[in-house]
């Protein structure tokens, strides 16, 4: 690609060159994989990946902490991003440049052009040029996030040592269908035979245990092998070693973010070879945190939650920390998400609504979302044609003690963020941390 010289090039050029933004499956992907060389050696000492409806995100930042806090070098791949594509990859906790982006897209570009062309969507040529870097650093441990369900991800198609499904709801229906078994199973494709399995919820469907258990995998279960519960000191963790040793860590300090997740992401790093030190571990959730999860700027509260199951975790954090004044909600949300089953878990949670209009293919409108908020008697306040005029309306209308939860959507609170940043708004004491 000649004519892309910066990496805002390059991302312009790559939204582009696939006929849709989506293509599920891992042959185009596997043989690029392949003239890069991805197939033919470790991507590094231990690979962890992660799938799951919720969730996925808060594990893998946990998981890089704790692993960081214990002297591993570390690589973490996620998406999508909130303010810049350079959060997807980082290395011991540090965005990746945009030099490196551009030779990693580069070297993609030029393996799925040799011999016969293969034609790769953003997310495919994203995902192979932060593995492409990965490999470069062999890393203690690589981290990876599913981008969506797993068996056919791009992600899956390096194989990992511990394989971690987090949760499994309805998102994605489209591509994952409604039935929560037959998603459970597209997320247990992660999985490698007689390779650890950590199952994540105590919710999961069936089919992800008996997924694990057709490839002679070892399942490690929140609830049976591995767990949490509070303390007077903040919360303990127990687990096994994959011996069957019973491990456990105390004194842990409070989290924002899920302990279920935090409790899996320590029976990961086990399973991966770790050997936990409690020191280490409090400090490593001492400053675990990730943008635009239940994230503070002054009194706004920004949560990238797009989908019932994420928008009833954080009504119940919310239930915990009642304002001082009223709580608005700033909602917007595309056009193929569950907009009534988000609205009717925050609900109790927020006295008034400010719909926004987002942009893009899959948008939804300010004017569609305020129909659901009627419908479910809820005071809309004002709608507004997009996050930023949300934002500035809601600050010069809000008064002292007021809170806003900032929601729906990555494109919601990264647009928010940007805007809060212009109005002097700054981060708060009680961002998660």
């Amino acid at each position: 690609m000649a004519d892309a010289t910066t990496l805002e090039d390059w991302l312009a050029r790559l939204e582009r060159q696939h006929p849709v933004a989506i293509d599920m499956g891992l042959e185009r992907v596997t043989a690029v994989a392949a003239r890069l060389g991805l197939k033919a050696r470790a991507l590094a000492g231990r690979v962890i990946t992660v799938a799951g409806t919720n969730g996925k995100g808060s594990t893998v930042a946990m998981l890089d902490a704790l692993a960081r806090e214990h002297g591993w070098r570390s690589a973490a791949y996620t998406s999508p991003h909130l303010q810049r594509y350079n959060e997807r990859l980082c290395f011991d906790g540090q965005e990746v440049d945009d030099a490196s982006l551009i030779e990693a897209f580069e070297a993609v570009d030029a393996a799925r052009l040799a011999d016969e062309e293969v034609s790769l969507t953003y997310f495919e040529v994203g995902t192979l040029a932060a593995l492409w870097l990965i490999a470069r650093q062999q890393p203690d441990i690589a981290l990876l996030e599913v981008g969506l369900g797993g068996r056919l991800d791009a992600v899956n198609v390096i194989d990992p040592d511990v394989a971690v499904v987090t949760t499994v709801a309805q998102d994605h229906a489209a591509f994952l269908g409604t039935h929560l078994e037959t998603i459970g199973q597209e997320k247990a494709g992660i999985m490698r035979s007689e390779r650890p399995a950590v199952l994540g919820s105590t919710a999961l469907p069936a089919s992800v245990r008996q997924h694990a258990e057709s490839l002679a995998a070892p399942v490690f279960a929140l609830g049976e092998h591995f767990g949490w519960h509070a303390a007077a000191d903040g919360w303990q963790w127990h687990g096994e070693h994959a011996t069957g040793e019973v491990l456990s860590l105390h004194g842990l300090p409070a989290l924002s973010l899920p302990l279920d997740n935090a409790a899996t992401a320590l029976q990961a790093l086990t399973l991966a070879g770790m050997s936990l030190e409690e020191p280490a571990c409090q400090r490593a959730f001492g400053r675990a945190a990730l943008a635009g999860r239940l994230q503070w700027q002054g009194p706004w509260c920004l949560d990238v939650g797009h989908n019932p199951h994420a928008a009833a975790y954080v009504a119940t954090y919310l239930a915990q920390r009642p304002p001082r004044g009223r709580r608005f909600c700033l909602l917007g949300m595309l056009a193929d998400k569950d907009a009534k089953g988000v609205i009717e878990a925050l609900a109790p949670q927020v006295d008034a609504w400010v719909p926004v209009s987002l942009s893009g293919d899959r948008a939804r409108d300010a004017e569609q979302l305020a129909s659901f908020l009627k419908a479910c008697d809820a005071q809309v306040l004002h709608c507004a044609a997009s996050p930023d005029a949300g934002v500035r309306w809601l600050h010069a209308n809000m008064d002292n003690g007021d809170e806003v939860l900032v929601c729906g959507s990555f494109w919601t609170v990264a647009e928010a963020l940007a805007t809060l940043e212009i109005l002097g708004v700054m981060a708060s004491p009680r961002s998660v941390s």
